[in-house]
């Protein structure tokens, strides 16, 4: 990562659910959601679709269920426009994990994260075509078990950015992301992973008048972030993450 990305994300804290965390192109206005995901507070209306999800001291440990044939999937029924989401999580063994959006009907974008790899997209919004799924940024990173990372997701008008641990980001545009969005939610490849402060703020229409400048840097890093590597290969790759439109 590039030095002067570096510093553009410095002033980026930890993430605290009571307050909205830096961000770089989205202006938050006001909380919409809060909850902990921890055991004995007050909840979200969560609509769980596969997996076991059960709310600790910690958070909400989530995990697939062999017999589910499908990810661990939840989601909260609300509607989104422009908005700021962030939240932590913790492997504890699963495969992946993901913070997805969708619209009335389809799924919009995500960030996904697997214990090597984050993944910033624009989702596949029809499956039969013609519409596919565009990524922005496939960047190898570490993840390991048992450590809290930090995830802020922004979405003003046709542009999402995505924040990993207030060090790494990604963006991307899209029309898609004009529209009205809804149920936000996680997902969870195997067993198991660890939620926590699920906080999401909307936010204004116009984006912050320093994105333009915090944008090009972004992407300067983005075409030098190292490529996973795929199954079967030998060594890291530097590659070009998709170009952001």
């Amino acid at each position: 990562m590039s030095l002067r990305l570096l510093a553009l994300l410095a002033f980026v804290s930890p993430l605290c659910a009571a307050d909205a965390p830096a961000t770089l192109l989205a202006q938050p206005d006001k909380e919409i959601l809060n909850d902990t995901l921890t055991k004995d507070t007050k909840a979200a209306e969560w609509k769980v679709a596969k997996g076991k999800w059960e709310r600790a001291a910690d958070g909400i440990h989530v995990e697939e269920l062999p017999a589910d044939k499908h990810g661990a999937a939840g989601r909260v029924p609300m509607k989104l426009q422009d908005f700021v989401a962030a939240f932590e999580f913790r492997f504890d063994g699963a495969k992946s994990i993901s913070l997805s959006i969708n619209d009335a009907k389809e799924h919009v974008a995500r960030v996904m994260i697997t214990p090597t790899a984050l993944r910033v997209q624009k989702d596949d919004h029809d499956h039969d075509g013609p519409d596919k799924g565009v990524v922005f940024l496939n960047q190898a990173q570490a993840f390991e078990a048992g450590t809290w990372h930090s995830v802020v997701l922004e979405m003003v008008g046709d542009t999402m950015v995505a924040t990993i641990d207030g060090k790494i980001s990604g963006f991307g545009s899209n029309d898609l992301f004009k529209a009205e969005k809804a149920s936000p939610g996680f997902t969870c490849a195997g067993q198991s992973a660890t939620f926590r402060n699920f906080v999401i703020w909307s936010a204004k229409a116009e984006p912050k008048a320093s994105w333009k400048e915090a944008s090009a840097k972004i992407a300067e890093a983005m075409k030098a972030a190292p490529t996973p590597v795929a199954p079967g290969a030998k060594g890291k790759a530097k590659g070009k993450a998709a170009a952001a439109k």
